[in-house]
């Protein structure tokens, strides 16, 4: 009777945890990080009665969680890699929807601005029109730049955000650590709900960073990035928002010691939103921000070069027009040398749009292009000194001393659309004329015609402070100073197939028809070449013709130094020669715009990923509510049916009582 009864109770105490562990199902069906517990059972050993073995009933040997680890750790890896590319895209569509805006991009004041120069050099009133549209499209790279610098101060902030976050599940993980160590050591069994917040834990840490997890006994240890150990058993380690050692308006991560903080390479902290933070403001960010920065530098150095060339209403040469930042050298706060570098942009058109870094290492200064990584030279502190140029950026030690592992950065187009003002406020300093003008005597008999003339950089009003003439000898068919005893400077013949021929001071210059003759300036070489002022004579002169060059005595009226700067619109300036102001720029917007596509599929393709993974970890150990009802009926089943064997026994010991009480 004893035997009946205890086993009626451990099938009631049985069916009451079964009803207790399903009714916690069910409570927690919709509960993140929740996984579906069981009962395990077992029947209790028997015993030899005489007749056979008799069991003693069941007992519940645990209550079980369903926890697939090999789901856990791939839906890890694969959030960690949405994290990482939804942060990226999330930032470089701010980008892209500014660029796009027709209202607020470069694109169309560029367009505004260059018509403003050709209607100016159509009509000579038009100087005020063409002003404003300067100083707007001054304003609008102004602009752009403004706010791709808000944008790396708020990728700053979050990057500070994302790493109090770390820390705070951090610490959380291990103080579950703890707590499930010392429940399991208590009762022997497993604290399921401990076991799913510390994984549920671990799964947000790793939207935020990679993470690793190596389990030592029942303790979890957390290593992020490339192995940097975050939580071992119930220690946890602090990460703290640094301060770049080139560039003090960046924030990095940094491991918080007993001896201080120590600086963390973004390349160790690898995946989820702080990798996607990285990536953006190492790449995207930065790409576009020199990319703007190399058009406003392009469209500066080479519109002034030109406005250079040319005179204004007050009868001086032209000046600079707009006005053109300096490259940023920047020496490492770690540097234990005191000298310094320096930069200038020496050729537009070689230029890069990207920053540079140098190390030195003892002997040599290895100088890395930080778009591509590439190594662009290694030179000696000697060669350094006295100047070394990559990608027209010409790169210069300073005075000081110099020890190995000291480090800069050069940026050099990183400021320059921030820089991008207009420097000329007086409308008659806009330089619209040219500085020559030519002119061919009305005796002249023959049928040669004189072209207008150009000049190149190396013209100067001293070339032209006397009238230069240029005489026909029908004889020889040479031109010659009027003495006959040939020009006192170096003169290039070009024909019209391109092939040039320079003559020595004192020679005549033969005369071949629409040829472009060039003097002014003798240029160093190899080859050595001439330079100053062109001019062109077509058709047949007749002997002693002359032809005249002389400085541009009348200003008024005259546009033909504007004209050769609405020209600029088109000339293929930028990318080594290869591309104009609006092709760089359409670079840049198709940048920009390709990599917000990419990164738009690949967060589409991880979050689908991680969709599917949920969806097979919810079908191995999520709660289905169908199943823990058919559940509920079958324990209540149990339990109704070990009740119902306890009232038997209790009929049965009522009917023992009263025959011995008969």
């Amino acid at each position: 009777m004893a035997n009946i009864l205890s086993s009626t109770n451990s099938a009631l105490v049985a069916a009451q945890q079964g009803l207790a562990t399903t009714a916690h199902n069910i409570a927690n069906a919709r509960t993140e990080g929740y996984h579906r517990q069981i009962v395990l059972q077992a029947a209790v050993s028997g015993q030899n009665e005489g007749g056979g073995f008799i069991g003693k009933g069941t007992e519940v040997i645990s209550v079980q969680r369903v926890y697939n680890e090999y789901l856990g750790s791939q839906l890890r890896t694969v959030q960690t890699s949405q994290g990482q590319l939804d942060a990226h895209y999330t930032q470089a569509s701010r980008i892209n929807n500014m660029l796009a805006d027709p209202n607020s991009g470069l694109s169309p004041v560029l367009q505004d601005f260059f018509q403003s120069v050709q209607n100016l050099a159509a009509n000579p009133d038009a100087r005020g029109s063409m002003l404003a549209a300067s100083q707007s499209m001054a304003s609008r790279f102004q602009s752009m730049d403004g706010q791709l610098r808000e944008l790396r101060v708020a990728v700053n902030s979050e990057i500070s955000t994302t790493i109090t976050a770390i820390n705070s599940y951090a610490e959380q993980i291990a103080d579950l650590n703890e707590a499930i160590s010392k429940a399991q050591s208590g009762s022997g069994q497993m604290p399921n709900d401990l076991l799913d917040q510390r994984d549920h834990l671990v799964g947000e840490l790793s939207k935020l960073t990679k993470v690793t997890v190596s389990k030592d006994g029942n303790n979890y240890g957390i290593f992020i990035g490339n192995g940097q150990p975050m939580v071992v058993g119930s220690t946890v380690s602090q990460l703290a928002p640094a301060t770049s050692p080139t560039d003090l308006s960046e924030v990095e991560v940094g491991l918080v010691t007993s001896k201080g903080t120590v600086r963390l390479s973004e390349s160790s902290l690898q995946g989820g939103k702080l990798g996607g933070l990285f990536e953006f403001r190492s790449t995207t960010l930065t790409d576009a921000q020199n990319q703007l920065g190399r058009i406003a530098i392009g469209l500066a150095t080479t519109f002034n070069d030109q406005h250079k060339l040319g005179k204004d209403r007050t009868g001086a040469m032209g000046g600079d027009f707009f006005n053109m930042a300096k490259p940023l050298s920047i020496h490492s706060n770690l540097n234990a040398g005191t000298a310094d570098v320096d930069a200038d942009i020496t050729d537009v058109s070689a230029l890069k749009a990207s920053d540079y870094k140098i190390n030195f290492d003892g002997s040599n200064y290895a100088i890395t292009r930080l778009s591509d990584n590439t190594l662009v030279s290694t030179s000696s502190p000697a060669a350094l000194a006295a100047g070394v140029t990559v990608d027209g950026v010409k790169i210069t030690l300073g005075a000081g001393t110099t020890v190995a592992g000291d480090q800069y950065i050069v940026k050099p187009t990183i400021n320059a659309a921030a820089g991008f003002k207009v420097l000329v406020s007086d409308l008659n300093n806009i330089a619209s004329a040219a500085p020559i003008a030519t002119t061919s005597p009305t005796t002249n008999t023959g049928t040669a015609t004189l072209s207008a003339g150009t000049v190149d950089k190396n013209f100067t009003t001293a070339m032209v402070a006397t009238p230069k003439t240029l005489v026909y000898n029908a004889t020889t068919g040479t031109l010659n100073a009027p003495s006959a005893t040939g020009f006192p400077f170096d003169v290039k013949v070009t024909d019209i197939n391109g092939n040039s021929t320079i003559y020595a001071p004192g020679t005549a210059v033969p005369y071949t028809s629409g040829a472009t003759i060039t003097f002014g300036a003798s240029l160093p070489g190899p080859p050595p070449d001439v330079g100053g002022i062109s001019l062109q004579i077509s058709g047949a002169p007749g002997n002693g013709d002359q032809f005249v060059v002389k400085a541009n005595s009348s200003t008024s009226g005259d546009n033909r130094n504007m004209v050769l700067l609405g020209n600029l619109q088109t000339a293929v300036t930028l990318v080594n020669g290869t591309t104009t102001y609006q092709g760089a720029l359409s670079q840049m917007v198709s940048m920009v715009g390709n990599k917000t596509h990419e990164l738009q599929v690949g967060t589409d393709a991880q979050t689908n990923l991680v969709t599917q993974l949920k969806e097979a970890q919810d079908a191995d150990s999520g709660v289905n509510l169908d199943e823990e009802g058919a559940n509920l009926l079958r324990y209540q089943q149990a339990y109704v049916a070990a009740g119902k064997v306890m009232q038997a026994v209790k009929e049965m010991f009522d009917t023992l009582v009263r025959l011995g009480q008969g």
